[in-house]
């Protein structure tokens, strides 16, 4: 049903390029090549194996953000929802989170806010001096968090 869906627009839209590839092909071009996807139309347990591939791809769930917009509504969140296994530990990496929400500034058109944000967040990591735990460093969640937060003021 998704394919013949799929389909279906496709055909409604032939100035746009349109390829089906199985699931395991397009992992491996994307792990040789991602700069050949512009965009990647999944159904849900497809589109769960390749965000978690391309967040490997790119340091891990930790720095993945999200954004599912909608004609009236949208969500954003970390593509790694809400890690259970380690709440409350102070190991998880708020990246993921932190740029869902500069995806959602941008959305509502908040783009200086956005940009501060996301320079507080890149100031941190290029500095170095305090990491957070998955990226090779010992920070813990809050203070990795208030580093961040202490750029913005700054």
């Amino acid at each position: 049903m998704f394919l013949q869906s799929v389909r279906t627009i496709a055909r409604q839209f032939e100035d746009i390029e349109y390829d089906e590839r199985i699931v395991n092909a397009i992992t491996m071009h994307l792990v040789l090549d991602p700069s050949r996807f512009d965009v990647l139309l999944l159904p849900n347990l497809y589109g769960d194996v390749v965000s978690d591939l391309c967040a490997g791809l790119v340091g891990g769930l930790g720095l993945v953000p999200s954004g599912n917009i909608g004609e009236d509504l949208a969500v954003f969140e970390a593509v790694h929802g809400t890690a259970p296994d380690i709440a409350w530990q102070q190991l998880a990496n708020p990246t993921a989170l932190l740029i869902s929400a500069v995806l959602m500034l941008r959305h509502l058109g908040e783009d200086d806010t956005a940009d501060r944000v996301i320079g507080a967040l890149y100031g941190v990591l290029e500095d170095g001096r305090v990491r957070i735990r998955d990226l090779g460093g010992t920070a813990a969640t809050m203070e990795f968090a208030e580093t961040i937060a202490a750029r913005l003021d700054s």
